[in-house]
């Protein structure tokens, strides 16, 4: 069994965290360097930064936050936002990144997951997927969930570790912000069809939904944001409970 690992995100518009619910409403949460910097001092395994208005806003990512945010850490950081080739890639890794996140850009233009894992390796490329239900399947959404592509969610998961990505990223858009827990009978879907690791995304509320997502599914990392920000759960109080659940975390 491998180490789960527990992964803070902090999504960052105009320099600043934010956090709404399914994509909207977004709140300021505060400065992503003191956040990323207190995380990993309570335990986070990994931090990963969207600039989630990048894209809509036709720009590249904020480097310059990147490499702030980066010169507090030892532990991974993932960049994701407005990554569109293989020369963005390229600076935001040299901008302190470890792995780069892309969701819109791999949907346009497949080939970019696979000329960036030739060229940085597979570990260095994660694949995000914005999921949402509508009636029966899980379609995937880019431009920050706001567009409907009508691709299936375990097909695309499926191309897109035959495309050379290291990793998903895996959010679910009905969740997001709700606190009710994971979408588990998506992420255990996601995890079953591809042999890359998946990292489970939106909806988590308390100790609980951790551990029964990766109980449920399986998946390799569970990501939160909005409880982390405000206190509801300390990570170094969820590494406990969940080592006491008989689950093999980094303590």
């Amino acid at each position: 069994m491998t180490t789960k690992r527990i992964i803070a995100c902090l999504d960052v518009k105009n320099g600043k965290v934010v956090k709404g619910t399914n994509f909207l409403n977004l709140k300021n949460k505060g400065d992503p360097v003191e956040l990323a910097s207190r995380y990993e001092d309570e335990g986070a395994d990994e931090i990963v930064f969207l600039d989630i208005s990048a894209t809509i806003e036709g720009r590249t990512t904020l480097l310059k936050v990147v490499r702030d945010t980066a010169s507090v850490l030892s532990i991974p950081l993932t960049v994701g936002g407005g990554i569109r080739s293989i020369e963005d890639i390229s600076r935001t890794l040299s901008s302190g990144a470890d792995k780069v996140s892309i969701n819109t850009a791999a949907v346009e233009n497949k080939l970019l997951i696979t000329q960036g894992s030739n060229e940085f390796g597979a570990q260095a490329i994660v694949v995000a997927i914005d999921a949402k239900k509508i009636n029966s399947s899980w379609l995937v959404y880019t431009k920050s969930g706001t567009y409907n592509t009508g691709i299936n969610v375990q097909t695309w998961a499926k191309e897109i570790e035959r495309l050379g990505a290291g990793e998903i990223l895996l959010t679910s858009i009905d969740q997001d912000g709700t606190r009710k827990g994971y979408d588990l009978d998506l992420t255990k879907l996601i995890v079953d069809s591809v042999n890359i690791p998946v990292i489970a995304s939106g909806g988590a509320g308390k100790l609980e939904d951790f551990y029964d997502v990766f109980n449920y599914s399986n998946a390799d990392a569970a990501l939160a944001a909005g409880i982390f920000h405000d206190g509801v759960i300390k990570i170094s109080e969820l590494k406990t409970y969940l080592k006491s659940k008989g689950v093999d975390v980094r303590i």
